[in-house]
């Protein structure tokens, strides 16, 4: 078992590091398709590529602050419950969020079949399923991510939210 988190983790890793690299390779493309385009020699692939990146940046970003536990949480009802009650809603909540992700999962692969005809406006020899894919593979991980959460509470050793108090 130990490989398995092992794997996991460098997974987790290669996570992070294309989350970096998407949002810095669509900074880079929109400003230089501005400068470009200012230049009178635009290039209309970069917003795009850009859009492409950045949906695969939300998605991959939203399972590492899922993993983290540093999504917005309201705790104001929940923490006041005994610790049982409190395990109880947040199970609740994973049954939720799983029923969720899978329809995700199942819509995004829909979505991305019927949109494999459709291509880029400035990129038409690439499919726009390239994008939409990213709502199935991110779909996955955060499923991944919310077994695991349910696996640990299960076990007894849920992590705490590390969300930032805003009051």
């Amino acid at each position: 078992m130990q490989w398995a988190k092992a794997l996991y983790g460098r997974i987790c890793a290669a996570e992070a590091f294309v989350v970096a690299a998407f949002l810095v390779l669509m900074v880079v493309l929109i400003f230089l398709g501005g400068v470009l385009r200012m230049l009178g020699h635009p290039i209309n692939w970069s917003t795009d590529a850009a859009t492409c990146l950045f949906a695969w940046a939300c998605f991959l970003a939203a399972d590492i602050a899922w993993r983290n536990n540093s999504l917005m949480a309201i705790e104001v009802l929940t923490g006041r419950l005994p610790q049982r009650l409190q395990a109880a809603c947040r199970l609740l909540n994973y049954a939720v969020i799983t029923a969720f992700l899978v329809y995700l999962m199942v819509m995004g692969v829909y979505l991305s079949w019927i949109s494999r005809v459709r291509s880029f406006q400035g990129i038409p020899e690439i499919s726009y399923s390239w994008v939409t894919m990213s709502l199935p593979f991110g779909a996955l991980l955060l499923l991944i991510t919310t077994a695991l959460k349910v696996r640990a509470e299960l076990g007894g050793a849920p992590e705490a939210n590390r969300a930032a108090d805003a009051l």
